[in-house]
């Protein structure tokens, strides 16, 4: 139990051993502790994107990333690439914002609005981050069959033996498992990192509307 349960706890009982806290006290704790939680889910966001910045730069010479690198295909990385940049860049100043905006509220109703506000980007983000990821699952799948000549002597191989559908059938199917998994352990990381600040966040908002009755 932290210091803010523990006084709520107590608020107003005849215990001598605790504070009485007015109404603007609470508020005041409630409204430091959601700022630090916006805070830190601003931080976490950007860190994420250095640890897959990071990633990335770690597996460029990678036999799969030299492979890509030989489809001539930076018309089609190049634009995913930067509208990717482009709305993260959105996102980690919508979170910024959140911060700062939550931070200088001086009003409990208000409050409240900026942690729904909150809630609502970081679930847009993790939505986008997952629908990205599909998309370039797609793209990436796309270009394979359209500019790997490795891909495209299996796919001749398997029409020449009355296999094609069988040849894209397997191929799909495991690309699905693999996004699956993949998906599985995003939506895993993204629940044990903004899962919990957003849960305090939640129990905040229930205690700011407690203070409102």
């Amino acid at each position: 139990m932290d210091e803010l349960d523990l006084l709520k706890k107590d608020w107003n009982k005849g215990d001598n051993k605790f504070p009485k806290l007015s109404y603007n006290e609470i508020y005041k704790m409630i409204l430091k502790k959601s700022s630090s939680i916006v805070k830190w889910i601003f931080i976490i966001s950007l860190l994420e994107f250095a640890l897959w910045t990071f990633i990335s730069f770690f597996l460029k010479d990678t036999e799969s990333m030299k492979r890509f690198d030989q489809y001539d295909a930076d018309a089609v990385f190049i634009p995913l690439m930067i509208i990717g940049y482009i709305i993260l860049a959105y996102f980690f100043y919508l979170f910024f914002k959140n911060y700062k905006t939550i931070s200088a509220t001086d009003n409990a109703k208000v409050l409240m609005e900026n942690i729904l506000k909150t809630r609502k980007t970081v679930k847009q983000y993790v939505a986008f981050n997952l629908i990205y990821l599909v998309i370039s699952t797609i793209v990436v799948l796309f270009l394979e069959f359209d500019r790997d000549q490795q891909v495209i002597d299996q796919v001749n191989q398997a029409a020449a033996n009355g296999e094609a559908f069988k040849f894209y059938a397997g191929i799909i199917i495991a690309t699905i498992l693999l996004l699956v998994v993949a998906i599985g352990v995003l939506l895993l990381f993204y629940w044990l990192v903004y899962g919990i600040l957003l849960k305090r966040l939640n129990r905040n908002y229930k205690e700011l509307k407690k203070l409102e009755v």
